[in-house]
Protein backbone atom coordinates (compact mmCIF):
# COMPACT_ATOMS: atom_id res chain seq x y z
CA UNK A 1 0.00 0.00 0.00
CA UNK A 2 1.28 3.43 -0.86
CA UNK A 3 0.91 6.60 1.21
CA UNK A 4 -2.35 7.70 -0.44
CA UNK A 5 -4.25 4.43 -0.07
CA UNK A 6 -6.39 5.92 2.69
CA UNK A 7 -7.88 8.32 0.11
CA UNK A 8 -9.15 5.32 -1.89
CA UNK A 9 -10.68 3.81 1.27
CA UNK A 10 -12.47 7.08 2.13
CA UNK A 11 -13.60 7.53 -1.49
CA UNK A 12 -15.00 3.98 -1.57
CA UNK A 13 -17.22 4.82 1.41
CA UNK A 14 -19.12 7.43 -0.66
CA UNK A 15 -20.92 4.99 -3.00
CA UNK A 16 -21.51 2.62 -0.09
CA UNK A 17 -23.19 5.35 1.97
CA UNK A 18 -25.14 6.56 -1.10
CA UNK A 19 -26.44 3.03 -1.73
CA UNK A 20 -27.48 2.71 1.91
CA UNK A 21 -29.28 6.05 1.63
CA UNK A 22 -31.25 4.99 -1.44
CA UNK A 23 -32.48 1.77 0.18
CA UNK A 24 -33.57 3.22 3.53
CA UNK A 25 -37.27 2.71 4.24
CA UNK A 26 -37.45 4.79 7.40
CA UNK A 27 -37.06 8.48 6.51
CA UNK A 28 -35.39 9.25 9.83
CA UNK A 29 -32.74 6.60 9.23
CA UNK A 30 -32.24 8.10 5.77
CA UNK A 31 -31.51 11.46 7.43
CA UNK A 32 -28.81 9.87 9.57
CA UNK A 33 -27.25 8.14 6.56
CA UNK A 34 -27.38 11.44 4.64
CA UNK A 35 -25.43 13.04 7.48
CA UNK A 36 -22.83 10.27 7.31
CA UNK A 37 -22.60 10.71 3.54
CA UNK A 38 -21.99 14.45 3.95
CA UNK A 39 -19.37 13.87 6.64
CA UNK A 40 -17.51 11.38 4.42
CA UNK A 41 -17.61 13.86 1.52
CA UNK A 42 -16.30 16.67 3.76
CA UNK A 43 -13.51 14.39 5.02
CA UNK A 44 -12.57 13.44 1.46
CA UNK A 45 -12.45 17.09 0.37
CA UNK A 46 -10.25 17.91 3.34
CA UNK A 47 -7.84 15.07 2.59
CA UNK A 48 -7.65 16.12 -1.05
CA UNK A 49 -6.66 19.63 -0.02
CA UNK A 50 -9.88 21.57 -0.51
CA UNK A 51 -10.76 22.84 2.97
CA UNK A 52 -13.08 25.54 1.60
CA UNK A 53 -15.16 22.96 -0.27
CA UNK A 54 -15.08 20.67 2.80
CA UNK A 55 -16.37 23.47 5.01
CA UNK A 56 -19.13 24.29 2.52
CA UNK A 57 -20.13 20.61 2.32
CA UNK A 58 -20.16 20.31 6.10
CA UNK A 59 -22.23 23.44 6.66
CA UNK A 60 -24.58 23.55 3.68
CA UNK A 61 -24.57 20.05 2.26
CA UNK A 62 -24.83 18.31 5.58
CA UNK A 63 -26.11 20.47 8.42
CA UNK A 64 -28.50 22.74 6.52
CA UNK A 65 -29.78 20.00 4.21
CA UNK A 66 -30.45 17.62 7.10
CA UNK A 67 -32.22 20.33 9.08
CA UNK A 68 -34.47 21.19 6.13
CA UNK A 69 -35.10 17.50 5.36
CA UNK A 70 -35.98 16.83 8.99
CA UNK A 71 -38.53 19.64 9.00
CA UNK A 72 -40.00 18.42 5.71
CA UNK A 73 -40.16 14.78 6.83
CA UNK A 74 -41.68 15.68 10.18
CA UNK A 75 -44.40 17.82 8.63
CA UNK A 76 -45.23 15.46 5.76
CA UNK A 77 -45.54 12.22 7.72
CA UNK A 78 -48.77 13.06 9.46
CA UNK A 79 -52.31 11.79 9.02
CA UNK A 80 -54.78 14.52 9.91
CA UNK A 81 -57.97 12.92 11.24
CA UNK A 82 -60.98 15.18 11.56
CA UNK A 83 -63.31 14.44 14.48
CA UNK A 84 -66.27 16.15 16.12
CA UNK A 85 -65.54 18.09 19.32
CA UNK A 86 -67.55 15.63 21.43
CA UNK A 87 -65.54 12.70 20.01
CA UNK A 88 -62.30 14.50 20.82
CA UNK A 89 -63.32 14.44 24.49
CA UNK A 90 -63.86 10.67 24.24
CA UNK A 91 -60.33 10.23 22.86
CA UNK A 92 -58.93 9.84 26.37
CA UNK A 93 -61.05 6.82 27.32
CA UNK A 94 -63.69 4.42 26.02
CA UNK A 95 -64.28 2.74 22.68
CA UNK A 96 -63.08 5.70 20.62
CA UNK A 97 -59.72 5.73 22.41
CA UNK A 98 -59.31 2.04 21.49
CA UNK A 99 -59.99 2.89 17.85
CA UNK A 100 -57.49 5.77 17.94
CA UNK A 101 -54.90 3.49 19.53
CA UNK A 102 -55.41 1.00 16.71
CA UNK A 103 -55.11 3.79 14.12
CA UNK A 104 -51.83 4.86 15.73
CA UNK A 105 -50.52 1.29 15.72
CA UNK A 106 -51.32 0.88 12.02
CA UNK A 107 -49.88 4.27 11.04
CA UNK A 108 -46.70 3.75 13.09
CA UNK A 109 -45.80 0.85 10.80
CA UNK A 110 -45.61 3.41 8.00
CA UNK A 111 -43.80 6.02 10.14
CA UNK A 112 -46.88 8.25 10.21
CA UNK A 113 -48.20 10.10 13.22
CA UNK A 114 -51.87 10.73 13.89
CA UNK A 115 -53.06 14.28 14.47
CA UNK A 116 -56.63 14.93 15.60
CA UNK A 117 -58.38 18.03 14.30
CA UNK A 118 -61.68 18.91 16.02
CA UNK A 119 -64.67 20.43 14.23
CA UNK A 120 -67.91 21.78 15.76
CA UNK A 121 -70.41 19.85 13.60
CA UNK A 122 -70.68 17.14 10.96
CA UNK A 123 -71.14 19.64 8.12
CA UNK A 124 -67.85 21.40 8.98
CA UNK A 125 -66.17 18.00 9.32
CA UNK A 126 -67.21 16.85 5.85
CA UNK A 127 -66.35 20.26 4.37
CA UNK A 128 -62.84 19.95 5.84
CA UNK A 129 -62.45 16.64 4.02
CA UNK A 130 -63.67 18.19 0.76
CA UNK A 131 -61.35 21.19 1.20
CA UNK A 132 -58.40 18.82 1.85
CA UNK A 133 -57.79 20.20 5.33
CA UNK A 134 -57.80 16.64 6.70
CA UNK A 135 -56.93 13.25 5.19
CA UNK A 136 -59.80 11.38 6.86
CA UNK A 137 -62.73 11.98 9.19
CA UNK A 138 -64.14 9.78 11.91
CA UNK A 139 -67.64 10.30 13.28
CA UNK A 140 -70.34 8.39 15.12
CA UNK A 141 -72.18 5.80 13.06
CA UNK A 142 -75.84 4.85 13.34
CA UNK A 143 -75.12 2.07 15.84
CA UNK A 144 -74.05 3.09 19.37
CA UNK A 145 -70.31 2.81 20.10
CA UNK A 146 -69.72 2.42 16.36
CA UNK A 147 -67.84 4.81 14.09
CA UNK A 148 -67.67 5.74 10.42
CA UNK A 149 -64.24 6.59 9.01
CA UNK A 150 -64.20 8.36 5.67
CA UNK A 151 -60.96 9.04 3.77
CA UNK A 152 -60.12 10.83 0.52
CA UNK A 153 -56.74 9.10 0.08
CA UNK A 154 -56.91 5.72 -1.59
CA UNK A 155 -53.61 4.43 -0.19
CA UNK A 156 -54.71 5.36 3.32
CA UNK A 157 -57.98 3.52 2.70
CA UNK A 158 -56.08 0.42 1.53
CA UNK A 159 -53.79 0.46 4.55
CA UNK A 160 -56.66 0.85 7.01
CA UNK A 161 -58.80 -1.72 5.20
CA UNK A 162 -56.17 -4.44 5.39
CA UNK A 163 -54.77 -3.72 8.85
CA UNK A 164 -57.61 -2.52 11.08
CA UNK A 165 -58.93 -5.39 13.14
CA UNK A 166 -61.55 -3.53 15.18
CA UNK A 167 -64.96 -4.03 13.65
CA UNK A 168 -66.50 -0.98 15.31
CA UNK A 169 -65.71 1.33 12.42
CA UNK A 170 -67.15 1.38 8.94
CA UNK A 171 -64.47 2.41 6.47
CA UNK A 172 -65.29 4.38 3.31
CA UNK A 173 -63.15 5.74 0.51
CA UNK A 174 -64.43 9.03 -0.91
CA UNK A 175 -63.02 10.05 -4.28
CA UNK A 176 -63.05 13.83 -4.69
CA UNK A 177 -62.55 13.55 -8.44
CA UNK A 178 -65.63 11.40 -8.92
CA UNK A 179 -67.65 13.27 -6.25
CA UNK A 180 -69.03 9.98 -5.07
CA UNK A 181 -68.46 7.38 -2.38
CA UNK A 182 -67.08 3.92 -2.71
CA UNK A 183 -68.08 1.83 0.22
CA UNK A 184 -66.34 -1.14 1.67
Amino acid sequence: MNDNSYVSVIASLLPLAATMLVFQENPYHALVVRGILGAIAALLYTVLGAPDVALTEALVGTMLAITLYAVAVRSSLVVRLGVLKDLEKEAKEGKFSELLEQFRKVFNKYHLRLELVAYPDEKALKQALMDKEVHAVCMNDEKPQSYHTLTRIQRLYQVMQTQLSLLDTRLTYFSLSESGEKQS
